[in-house]
């Protein structure tokens, strides 16, 4: 399943602002591409589209229109919306907006998130009440928003972005190791969106993951670990995210990355959408198949009608860029 030929793209040095770009746009398209596979069997994608490059990819199933992103997306797309409306984090209108979306019945939602956003409870408890009484909130329901987040903060250092990332996902996960994966995910971003490797830096990553966590992260971020050898189903954090570190790390394209992601089958638009947020980032919106841009759209349940395109995103992806913290 992995591709080290040389990538068909241009660009090899993006600019910021293209790496920007392609953070929130890849992670989209990863997640609209994964969708129709979602649950279906390891190879599926590449049974169905041996050829890369061959086209027709995008196209929908399984309740979903071709280029339709899921709550992956939408998501994130809220997180954006309110910092740039604030200037900054205010957790309480992000929790806001996530609850007002949830109330729209979106087509799809997990279960945990949905249960955290419809208990009633105050934002700044919701989430602990849930796991208290659940004792499960490992899933990677706040990881596979963080596209948007990443952005905005990895002008903020290391620290700061990482603290971030915890805060947001603490909103609907009340686990730490939730907290964590979104962390790494936010610091390997902002090395990314910098110029630099986040394959070589997850090292110095792991060092400022919290103690109680930083060695099941080790373990499954290493570089011989393989998706075989996951403990758990994909929809839990850990392997959501060394799945998709595994496909950055064993391909040489923002295409064969997202490809790799969607044929390890299982919570497929979740894995595509944190593989295609980093191989966005170090490869540039310009790497990022307009075959597959051109059929993407984001609906905003519970926010009228709006349906974003890949024109509204990339305006996001800027502002992020722009007015980070």
């Amino acid at each position: 399943m992995t591709d080290r030929t040389p990538s068909p793209f241009p660009s090899p040095s993006p600019s910021r602002a293209d790496r920007a770009l392609g953070t929130v746009i890849g992670s989209a398209v990863g997640d609209a591409l994964g969708a129709p596979f979602e649950f279906g069997p390891e190879g599926a994608f590449s049974a169905r589209f041996p050829a890369p490059g061959g086209g027709g990819e995008m196209c929908g199933g399984g309740g979903w229109d071709p280029g339709e992103a899921t709550d992956d997306t939408q998501m994130a797309v809220l997180v954006g919306e309110s910092l740039l409306a604030h200037g900054g984090l205010e957790p309480a209108d992000v929790f806001a907006r996530f609850r007002r979306w949830a109330a729209a019945e979106p087509k799809d939602i997990g279960l945990q998130t949905e249960a955290v956003l419809t208990s009633g409870d105050p934002w700044g408890l919701a989430a602990a009440v849930h796991f208290r009484t659940s004792q499960r909130a490992a899933g990677n329901g706040a990881l596979m928003r963080a596209a948007t987040s990443a952005v905005f903060f990895a002008r903020s250092g290391r620290e700061a972005t990482m603290d971030a990332a915890r805060r947001l996902a603490a909103l609907t996960h009340g686990d730490r190791a939730a907290w964590e994966g979104t962390a790494v995910f936010h610091e390997l971003v902002r090395v990314a969106l910098d110029g630099g490797d986040p394959l070589t830096a997850v090292p110095d990553t792991l060092a400022a993951v919290h103690a109680e966590h930083r060695e099941r992260y080790a373990r499954v971020l290493a570089p011989d670990w393989h998706p075989d050898l996951a403990t758990e189903f994909n929809g839990a954090v850990w392997p959501c995210l060394a799945s998709a570190v595994w496909a950055l790390r064993t391909t040489s394209s923002y295409e064969a990355a997202v490809r790799a992601a969607v044929d390890l089958g299982g919570d497929t638009d979740t894995v595509a959408a944190v593989t295609g947020g980093l191989a966005g980032a170090v490869y540039g919106v310009g790497a990022v198949p307009e075959r597959w841009t051109a059929a993407l759209h984001v609906p905003l349940p519970g926010f009228g009608e709006r349906v974003l395109r890949v024109g509204e995103l990339a305006a996001l992806a800027g502002r992020l860029d722009d007015q980070g913290a």
